[in-house]
């Protein structure tokens, strides 16, 4: 059976609002929601995904957040990419166990953590960042998740001005100008690996596919963006959602290959 414990991040879920709080157990301290408190030391050994009862009667749901929960409340350096797209980009960069990824902009550690669970401990995930305060708070989000790493290698730089890594099976990209990376792209990417840049508007994209499609070793050249929409199922009411998570950005994936001699 799985314990809340010491030091673990945890929600804690209204599920009457359907809301989620995220929370670092610590001994001594004390939760407080609307008015309402519980100790810590109170929810500290229970099992995951227990009810509780708040001092005023209010029961809530303490559990050990999924990934996809985690990523959405876990502290920000910069906007994080949603589960919807880093679930696709998993897949449609073909992220497997033992595979040497590069990334850049890692910003809070959202799609890090996602490549680190997929190559697994075989596998090594490079991450490039130009603002050093984003690094910091990526290390923290995915030390605070995964617990140390140690095949992961964060590394200050500005990928605009050139990439100096060792080759690499994979190459995923959340910057605003992934087309000025193409070329420094193409020299680290071995033949048959995969490209994947995610932009969130039209101009971005274009220009991204008009600069893969002027490298002569890139082809297999797509974009798709994700929309995911709920429904509310109660008896014979069945209908989708008011509200969805729709447009998020753009996935642009290709394909590194060696051209005819």
């Amino acid at each position: 059976m799985r314990t809340l414990c010491d030091g673990q991040r945890i929600h804690m879920v209204d599920q009457k609002k359907e809301r989620h709080y995220a929370l670092t157990l610590k001994a001594g301290e004390t939760f407080q929601h609307s008015g309402e408190t519980i100790p810590h030391d109170e929810l500290i050994g229970k099992p995951d995904g227990t009810v509780v009862t708040l001092s005023r009667g209010t029961t809530m749901l303490a559990i050990n957040p999924t990934f996809a929960d985690y990523v959405v409340k876990m502290p920000r350096g910069a906007q994080i990419l949603y589960p919807k797209d880093l679930a696709t980009i998993t897949m449609w960069a073909d992220i497997y166990p033992g595979a040497d990824v590069f990334e850049s902009g890692c910003g809070s550690g959202a799609m890090t953590m996602t490549l680190l669970r997929a190559v697994g401990e075989k596998g090594h995930v490079i991450s490039h960042e130009i603002r050093e305060d984003f690094l910091k708070t990526a290390r923290k989000n995915i030390e605070r998740y995964l617990g140390p790493v140690t095949n992961l290698s964060l590394v200050h730089n500005d990928v605009y001005a050139g990439i100096d890594e060792a080759e690499v099976d994979r190459v995923v990209l959340d910057l605003p100008e992934p087309w000025r990376v193409v070329p420094h792209a193409a020299k680290i990417l071995r033949s048959g690996g995969i490209f994947l840049s995610f932009v969130p508007t039209v101009p971005q994209v274009v220009t991204t596919v008009e600069a893969l499609g002027q490298e002569a070793i890139f082809t297999m050249i797509e974009t798709i963006e994700v929309l995911v929409r709920t429904w509310n199922i109660e008896g014979r009411s069945v209908r989708p959602d008011h509200r969805m998570v729709a447009h998020t950005g753009f996935i642009t994936i290709a394909r590194r290959v060696t051209p005819r001699a």
